[in-house]
C-alpha cells in the first residue's frame, strides 16, 4: 500500500548531507513543548523540566567512514565516542552518557569486538560518560557502529549554530588540516604496503598527523576553558565537515557573512611540511579537510581581551552583514568566495 508510482529518481549526492536532511524533514512539525531543537544543529535539546536534555548520533560504516587496513579497532572504539561527545560539547553542554548499537559480520571474531569496546571503555573512563545501553544485530557487509551521545546543560548555557551576530569575532580551537593530511599519510602507505608487503614504513614523520586522524579528541577542555574566562559564545559547532562547511553552516543559519583571514589559520608546523611533501595547498586542506573535531564559535567584541594570547584558541575572522557574503581574505589581501568543499557523506562514486 506504500507503493510509489512516480519513477523520477533524484541523485543523493546533488543534494549533499544537509540538503537530503532539510528534505526528508521539513514537513515535521514539533509536536511537543519539550522539544526545545530540533533537527539542524550539532543536537537535539529537550526539556527535562530542570536541565536541558542533548542528543546527538553518529552512524559510521566501515569502508566509507573508515579502512580496518589501518585503523586499529580500539582507536575506532575510541574515535566513534569522540565524534559524538563533540556534537555535545559543540552545544556548550556537559556529556553524560552513551549508547552503542553494532552490526558485525561473522569474520570478527570476539577478540576483535573486545579491542573495539576497549577503546570505547577508555573514552567512557576518560571524558566521564556512562555506557547505559545499545543493541548489536548481523551484517552483511563488515562493521557499523551507531552511537548516540547524550549530554546535560541549563537552559541559559546551551549556544546553538543560528545566534552570531554581525561584528562577532569568529574563534576556533586548536590547529586544523591535520586528521585529513594523517588520512593521506595513512593511504599512501596502504598502497605502497599492496605492492610490497614486505615494506616497513617510517611513520615518525608523521606521528602527529597520524594521531590526529586516527585518535582524535573531543574538546571538552574548550567548553571548560571558556567557562573558566567567563566567555559565552554567541553561536558554535564543531569542524567535522572542513572549515569552510561549518562557517558556511554558521552564516546561512545566522544570516550573517563572514571575513576569514588567510594568514590567522592555525596550522601545525608538522602539516605544513607534509602537504609541500604531498604538493598540497595548507590553507586548502585546513579549510576542506574535515574530522579535526575542532570547536569553531563566536563571541562578542568585547571579550576579546579575555582569549586574546590564549594558546588554545584563534581569532580567524569576524562576521558581517550577509549581503557582504562570506569570504576569505588571502594572503595577497584578495577576497574570494568561501565555497564548501568538505566532506559529503552522500557523493557519488566515480
Amino acid at each position: 500500500m506504500f507503493e510509489n508510482k512516480d519513477q523520477s529518481r533524484t541523485s543523493l549526492s546533488a543534494l549533499g548531507e544537509f540538503g537530503l536532511i532539510d528534505h526528508l524533514t521539513n514537513n515535521f512539525a514539533i509536536q511537543h513543548a519539550e522539544t526545545v531543537k530540533g533537527i539542524g544543529d550539532d543536537a537535539a535539546v529537550i526539556d527535562t523540566k530542570g536541565k536541558q536534555l542533548l542528543v546527538s548520533t553518529d552512524l559510521l560504516i566501515e569502508g566509507v567512514h573508515f579502512d580496518l587496513a589501518f585503523m586499529p579497532l580500539k582507536h575506532l572504539g575510541y574515535k566513534a565516542v569522540m565524534v559524538n561527545l563533540s556534537d555535545i560539547y559543540a552545544m556548550n553542554a556537559r556529556a553524560t552518557q552513551i549508547t552503542v548499537s553494532l552490526a558485525v559480520s561473522n569474520r570478527f571474531p570476539l577478540e576483535a569486538l573486545e579491542e573495539l569496546y576497549a577503546g570505547i571503555e577508555l573514552a567512557c573512563e576518560l571524558y566521564k560518560v556512562d555506557l547505559v545501553g545499545g543493541d548489536t544485530t548481523s551484517s552483511t557487509k563488515g562493521l557499523l557502529i551507531s552511537i548516540t551521545a547524550l549530554g546535560v546543560a541549563e537552559a541559559d548555557e546551551i549556544v546553538t549554530r543560528d545566534t552570531a551576530q554581525e561584528g562577532d569575532l569568529l574563534v576556533v580551537s586548536g590547529d586544523l588540516g591535520a586528521s585529513y593530511m594523517g588520512l593521506q599519510v595513512l593511504e599512501r602507505e596502504k598502497q605502497v604496503h599492496q605492492v610490497n608487503p614486505h615494506a616497513q614504513p617510517d611513520l615518525e614523520p608523521y606521528s602527529y598527523l597520524i594521531e590526529r586522524q586516527l585518535k582524535p579528541e573531543a574538546r571538552k577542555d574548550i567548553v571548560e576553558l571558556l567557562k573558566s574566562l567567563e566567555v559565552k559564545p554567541t553561536a558554535m559547532i564543531d569542524i567535522s565537515d572542513g572549515l569552510s562547511s561549518e562557517i558556511i553552516h554558521l552564516c546561512k543559519k545566522s544570516d550573517v557573512g563572514c571575513r576569514l583571514y588567510e594568514e590567522k589559520i592555525p596550522l601545525d608546523p608538522q602539516l605544513i611540511n607534509v602537504c609541500e611533501e604531498f604538493e598540497l595547498d595548507s590553507t586548502t586542506v585546513a579549510l576542506s579537510g574535515g574530522e579535526d573535531y575542532e570547536l569553531l564559535f563566536t563571541v562578542k567584541q568585547d571579550d576579546y581581551e579575555k582569549i586574546k594570547g590564549n594558546p588554545n584558541l584563534t581569532v580567524i575572522g569576524h562576521m558581517t552583514a550577509s549581503q557582504d557574503g562570506m569570504n576569505l581574505i588571502t594572503r595577497a589581501n584578495t577576497s574570494i568566495p568561501i565555497v564548501a568543499r568538505g566532506w559529503n557523506a552522500l557523493q557519488n562514486e566515480d
